[in-house]
Order: C-alpha cells, then sequence, then structure tokens
C-alpha cells in the first residue's frame, strides 16, 4: 500500500511557473497512468498559458477563486469546482487578488515538463 502524506512532499516550480507538491506520482509511487498533485498560486499571479500534447488534465479548486481560460474561454472558477483540460487545449489560470489559490490537479499520463508547450 502507498500512503504519501502532502505536508512530507517537498514543493517545487513546474514550467508553467505553479508551485506544485507531487502527492503521487514518477517520483514517489509505482503509478503508471496518472498522477495526482497540490498546486498553489499566491493571489494575483497566473500560471503562464500553455498546453500538453499528451496529458488529459483535471484541475479541482479546494481554495481561493480564480479565472480558468480554456482555448480563450474564460469563466470564474471557486471552491468545489472541477475542471476539465483535454490534451491540446490552451490554458492559463489566474488567481483572483483576494487570496491564495489551491487546487489538486490531476494528469493521466502522468505530468511531464516535456509535455507542456508554450506560445
Amino acid at each position: 500500500m502507498i500512503v504519501n502524506q502532502l505536508t512530507e512532499q517537498i514543493p517545487f516550480t513546474t514550467a508553467d511557473g505553479s508551485t506544485i507538491r507531487s502527492l503521487l506520482d514518477l517520483t514517489n509511487a509505482p503509478v503508471v497512468q496518472q498522477s495526482l498533485a497540490e498546486a498553489t498560486l499566491e493571489p494575483g499571479v497566473a500560471t503562464d498559458r500553455h498546453y500538453h500534447r499528451l496529458s488529459e488534465e483535471l484541475y479541482f479548486i479546494l481554495e481561493g477563486s480564480a479565472t480558468m481560460e480554456i482555448d480563450g474561454e474564460i469563466r470564474e472558477v471557486g471552491p468545489g469546482d472541477a475542471i476539465l483540460i483535454a490534451p491540446g487545449q490552451w490554458h492559463q489560470i489566474r488567481s483572483t487578488d483576494t487570496g491564495k489559490l489551491r487546487f489538486l490537479c490531476c494528469c493521466a499520463p502522468p505530468y511531464s515538463h516535456d509535455d507542456t508547450f508554450f506560445d
């Protein structure tokens, strides 16, 4: 059985500029098909607009509020919202100025810096 505690995971910055703590991925578990991480953005900060050729992503907002842009469509999101980002979709999430944004990010196949592409 693999059980990883969030507070024991070392944060790092992804290629898009968000800070994540990997809960389950290729670095800390024998996962094959997906990865799970907690991502955070400081107030008013956005990820760099990007896409993934291979990974389908799911975001689940835990705390804070943000604007989510996917292929030009922009929507306000907050706690309890689940967001689907299909492979190839350009996307960016921006934390509002009112507080830190914290969300879960699930990627299938697992997240890889090499699968993150920019303008």
